[in-house]
């Protein structure tokens, strides 16, 4: 038998399992949340530090 016509009457991929629950994908929802509010302070942190950085070089070179 070919290989180009071998199973084309099964599906490709294996059966998915059920959906995730609602409570799950309400914490899973809650952790994206807090992870992305946690890398946001983090930014800004990061843009604090920098501007102070660049006040203090502009201070000195002045």
């Amino acid at each position: 038998m070919s290989i180009l016509t071998h199973g084309l009457d099964r599906p490709f991929a294996p059966e998915r399992p059920a959906r995730i629950s609602e409570a799950r994908k309400a914490q899973l929802k809650r952790i994206a949340l807090q992870g992305l509010a946690l890398l946001s302070m983090g930014s800004v942190l990061t843009a604090l530090i920098a501007l102070r950085t660049a006040i203090y070089v502009w201070h000195m070179h002045g």
